[in-house]
């Protein structure tokens, strides 16, 4: 009785740490393969608050976004 317990907690925990573990790699391959922004829009975030953002600028954020992903 105490065994049979002990395994249905055992194995609630262990699933819930799989599901985790495949839910954060799921999330990180659709963050990378759609990124919540793109060029464009930092090129209008940029014109918006009045700078007219050159290309080097653009990647200088893209890149930066990239690293904080």
């Amino acid at each position: 009785m105490l065994l049979d317990v002990l395994y249905v907690v055992i194995g609630l925990i262990l699933g819930a740490v799989a599901g985790f573990f495949i839910a954060k790699r799921y999330m990180e391959k659709y963050l990378k393969k759609n990124p919540p922004i793109n060029e464009q829009m930092i090129k209008m975030m940029m014109t918006q608050m009045g700078r007219t953002p050159s290309q080097k600028q653009v990647n200088q954020m893209m890149s930066a976004m990239k690293k904080q992903l």
